[in-house]
């Protein structure tokens, strides 16, 4: 019985660590110039594991509130509740979520998405690049509770 006690209390604390180490929660995204605090995006995954980020917090004004400079369905719409994360997914085996595409609402540039939680799950290696990964930007995104 002792066992099996102990057993249920590590599997169960095994379980809420690998929780954390996925992109899915709210995030305070930080510029990769300036360090810089940006904005809060919450990234969420469907029933297919599938992943999407939306701004649900702006915490540096905006000149321009909409996104003008956008290509794609998002052009005029408001950066504000804007999906600025769509289409990644799980690399099998690994701790990456990858094929998918992330916005720059103030370019309106669409990259191709690799992320990947780091110290614990409570920071987020956010990398948009354009043809290959070598050639592009990473941020590090905090957990927020």
């Amino acid at each position: 019985m002792k066992y099996a006690l102990i057993a249920i209390v590590l599997g169960a604390t095994a379980v809420s660590a690998s929780a954390q180490m996925t992109p899915a929660g709210l995030w305070r995204s930080m510029d990769d110039k300036t360090g810089q605090a940006k904005a809060e995006i919450r990234i969420l995954a469907n029933a297919d594991g599938v992943l999407t980020g939306v701004v649900e917090k702006a915490l540096v004004p905006s000149p321009e509130p909409l996104c003008e400079k956008c290509s794609d369905d998002r052009k005029g719409k408001p950066k504000l509740g804007m999906d600025i994360i769509r289409g990644a997914t799980q690399t099998p085996g690994k701790e990456v979520w990858e094929g998918g595409s992330i916005v720059d609402p103030e370019s309106g540039t669409v990259y191709k998405l690799k992320m990947t939680p780091i110290d614990g799950g409570n920071k987020l290696e956010v990398r948009g690049f354009v043809g290959f990964a070598f050639l592009g930007r990473t941020q590090t995104w905090i957990r927020l509770p």
